[in-house]
Parts: structure tokens; C-alpha cells; sequence
């Protein structure tokens, strides 16, 4: 009879100086990893379709065939099995995995043997104990007397006769099959699975002085599913397929014009794929970079923003947000559709060394699109916006003059973006009747003016709006 002998933890040392009990020997080895040609599918949110084709021998008509390394997070409801000539009966999934707390838990209310060493003289006790529960520490009962398994250092050891037939050193999933023909042949297992991730960061390091900007991009695969993948061919989709709750997409404030340009890049449906370039292995609780993207001097410039809610009125002069912009156009721009992602951004100070000034991220951006990445908030360029005025024009019709004090502490001159939000809260015919400098009108809720401030001066806009409130 087969036995497995259990060391509770910190007794090991203890244990292992003792001969240990004779092990029947396996029928047979499994090989460290049981997959086939594998193909895995990463989608955004933590999702992904393994294809994994192993070659089976199966004898004729109906036979138990069993699959280990597959996820232990695989989705059952989601198993494809193909096989030529191969008709599937039923499929199981056993992903309960062997430890010795898992081998305690399954022993409950059965029969095990208890060895202990007395460290005094050496001598070897056994007793026979009924397993009476294994929830946060094992309650034994021994002939009359009850006792609690403690992990007190003493040498202790534990001997099971069997392992429980669910119980599996690796996720196994097992398919019942048949076919009117023996032979070897190939069998394609697909599975959707959770705990398979990726996601895209941008390394940005910008020259100011030249207007320029160099770009890498990392792939970040990440694998959480309890088991390693070998030797997989690799694609990753930018794309938000629908998991069946309707998904929401929040809005990207880096995108300021979405692009109109295809390119050579590969889509499935809706979705660009990005494959790695060589198989990989990617292992479990294994954290693989991998690059898509390196561009070199592209145009970018630095700019200031700053944006007012309606009728806002600052206590103080509050900085302006610091904004990185560029393109991701083929000509002029990075050149590539760019998956949602982090872009972190560089800057080389005085002695040449670069300095991290900020991040932020961005969505799935179409190429040929303009972007624009806050990085922090101004130190010397400071924007307070005031409610100067409001009056009733009549009983539907309010006017209100706002004005906005810019101040810039920097040697050199500046434009700020000066956004005036809150135009379209329901009253559709919201105009400004005055204004000192002329504004470009973004949207029906926002309005926008281009403000140069003098190196180490300010600068002043104002602005009369006729409204319904």
C-alpha cells in the first residue's frame, strides 16, 4: 500500500534526521510540464485564450483522458476539446492542489498514523488517530483522549495511506472521449482563463530646448494562474472585448483629437494584436517585459493648462497643470496605434542626468491622434480666477464678467491654455457678449483661450458671458 508521510511546518529538521518509511514507486512520472504547442491570447482585463495542442494515444471507443498543467483559474464552461475522429463525453476540472494542509482537510474523519520521536532516547512511537477537523490547526481523537496537532518543535510526523484521488499535484483537467478508431493523433484543448495579464508603459524622455521626444514601449505580461506556460506563442489584443456586463469606457482626457490613420499593424475585428516576436515561457507568479515600440526624436512641446469651473471664484492663485504634447501620426508622430498605458515622462538636467517630472496614462489611442500628458502642476506659473460681476439682465437672462489673473515667474514667456468650463449646464444659447481676447470655442461647455505671459510679468483676461443662469 502506497503511504505518504506529512511533516508539519518547523518539524522537518527533526523529521528528516529519522530513516524514512518505504514509498512504493510511481507507475509512472508525469514530465515536468505536460503541454503541447501552446498559444495564448491576452486581452485587456485580465483575460486570456490558451490554446494548447498535445498529441494523445487513444485507444478505441470510450477512455478517460486527462490534461494537467492547464490554469488552476481555467473557466470549465469555456473548454474546447478537438480531436479528429474524437467525440467529447463529459470533462471535469479537478482544482483542488496537494499540500499538506489540502491532504489534512480531505482526511477528516479518517484514520491516520501518529510517529513520535522522544527527543530524550530517540524512541520511536506510533499511535492510530481519527482525523476530527483541520480548521485553522487538527483536532486528533487518540483511543479515548482528544488531542490538537501542535507544531511545537517536537519531531512529528504524520502517515497517510493514500493520496485522495482529487487531489492533484498540478490543475488537471480530465475528458471523457471516444472514437471508433486507436491511434495518435493531435488534440486541441482552447480555454478562456483569468489570472493572464499584460499591460502597455511608455518611457517618454523629452527635450524641451529641442522640442523633441524619444519613446520606448513595454509589453508587461504578468501570470497569476497557478501554472507555467511553456514555450507559448504569444499575442496580446489592445481592445476591450465585452466580458458580459455591458463594460464602461471612461473618458480619456490625454486624447485631445483622435486620430483618422490606418497602418500595417494587424487587427482582429475591433482590436489591434500585438505578438511577441519568439516564443516565451512565461511562469507562474512571473512578472516578463517585452518591447513594442522604440521611436526616436519625435516632435513634442511643453505646455500650460489651466481650467475654471462656472462661476468659480479662487481664494488664491492656483498653479496651472503642465502638459506634454505630441502625435502618434506616421509622419511627425510616433508612428503606431498605442494600447492603453502609463506614459512616464524624463526630462535631463543640468549635468545630463534624466529626471522623472511625472505621468499619466492614456487609452487606446487610433493613430494619427494629438496628445496631451499632464505631468504635475506648475511651480511658477499660477492662474486665479475671479467672479467680477453677475447681474440679472431680466427674468430668463443673467450676465456674469469673469476675469483671470495669469502670473509667471520663469525668465522666459509662456502661453497657457486658459479653459473656462460649465458653458452648457441646459441653457443652450450661452454667448459671450465681451471679451479682451478673443476665445476659441472647444465644445458647447467649454471655451478656450490662447494666453501669452511675459517672462517674469502677468497677463489679465476678461470675459462676459449672457446666460439662462
Amino acid at each position: 500500500m502506497r503511504r505518504l508521510i506529512l511533516v508539519p511546518a518547523g518539524l522537518a529538521a527533526a523529521a528528516a534526521a529519522q530513516p524514512p518509511a518505504p514509498v512504493a514507486a510511481p507507475a509512472s512520472v508525469a514530465p515536468a510540464n505536460a503541454q503541447g504547442d501552446v498559444a495564448i491570447t491576452i486581452y485587456s482585463g485580465n483575460l486570456a485564450l490558451v490554446q494548447d495542442t498535445r498529441r494523445l494515444n487513444l485507444p478505441a471507443g470510450r477512455s478517460r483522458q486527462e490534461f494537467p498543467d492547464v490554469s488552476a483559474e481555467i473557466r470549465p464552461e469555456t473548454v474546447s476539446f478537438a480531436a479528429p475522429d474524437t467525440g467529447i463525453v463529459e470533462q471535469n476540472f479537478d482544482y483542488d492542489l496537494l499540500s499538506p494542509a489540502k491532504l489534512m482537510e480531505k482526511a477528516v474523519g479518517k484514520t491516520v498514523t501518529i510517529v513520535r520521536i522522544n527527543p530524550a532516547n530517540g524512541a520511536e512511537t506510533r499511535e492510530q488517530a481519527r482525523i476530527l477537523a483541520a480548521n485553522g490547526g487538527v483536532v486528533l481523537q487518540i483511543g479515548s483522549r482528544i488531542e490538537v496537532l501542535r507544531d511545537d518543535g517536537l519531531p512529528v510526523r504524520v502517515i497517510f495511506d493514500q493520496v485522495p484521488p482529487n487531489l492533484r499535484a498540478r490543475p488537471t483537467l480530465s475528458v471523457t472521449v471516444e472514437t471508433p478508431r486507436a491511434g495518435v493523433r493531435p488534440a486541441q484543448l482552447t480555454y478562456l482563463t483569468p489570472g493572464l495579464g499584460w499591460k502597455a508603459d511608455y518611457v517618454a524622455a523629452f527635450d524641451e530646448a529641442a522640442g523633441k521626444i524619444d519613446v520606448q514601449g513595454w509589453i508587461t505580461l504578468s501570470n497569476s494562474t497557478g501554472t507555467t506556460f511553456s514555450n507559448a506563442d504569444v499575442v496580446m489584443v489592445a481592445g476591450t472585448p465585452n466580458g458580459g456586463n455591458g463594460g464602461y469606457q471612461p473618458p480619456d482626457p490625454s486624447l485631445r483629437r483622435a486620430g483618422t490613420e490606418s497602418g500595417a499593424r494587424e487587427r482582429i475585428g475591433d482590436y489591434y494584436l500585438y505578438p511577441l516576436r519568439e516564443r516565451t515561457t512565461i511562469a507562474n507568479a512571473q512578472t516578463k517585459q517585452v518591447s513594442f515600440l522604440d521611436v526616436q526624436g519625435a516632435p513634442a512641446r511643453k505646455a500650460y493648462e489651466y481650467r475654471v469651473g462656472w462661476l468659480y471664484t479662487a481664494q488664491s492663485p492656483e498653479s496651472a497643470a503642465t502638459v506634454l504634447k505630441f502625435s502618434n501620426s506616421s509622419s511627425g508622430g510616433l508612428g503606431d496605434q498605442l494600447p492603453a498605458g502609463t506614459v512616464r515622462v524624463y526630462v535631463k538636467d543640468r549635468r545630463g542626468d534624466p529626471q522623472f517630472i511625472g505621468e499619466n496614462r492614456i487609452g487606446h489611442t487610433p493613430m494619427g491622434s494629438e496628445l496631451a500628458i499632464a505631468t504635475g502642476y506648475a511651480f511658477d506659473v499660477k492662474v486665479k480666477a475671479v467672479v467680477e460681476k453677475r447681474e440679472r439682465v431680466n427674468e430668463t437672462r443673467w450676465r456674469t464678467t469673469m476675469r483671470y489673473t495669469l502670473t509667471n515667474a520663469r525668465p522666459d514667456p509662456v502661453t497657457v491654455d486658459l479653459v473656462q468650463a460649465g458653458l452648457d449646464w441646459s441653457w443652450e444659447d450661452t454667448r459671450i457678449v465681451e471679451q479682451s481676447l478673443t476665445s476659441e470655442r472647444r465644445s458647447s461647455d467649454e471655451a478656450m483661450w490662447h494666453v501669452p505671459v511675459p517672462g517674469n510679468g502677468e497677463a489679465s483676461v476678461t470675459a462676459t458671458f449672457e446666460t439662462r443662469f
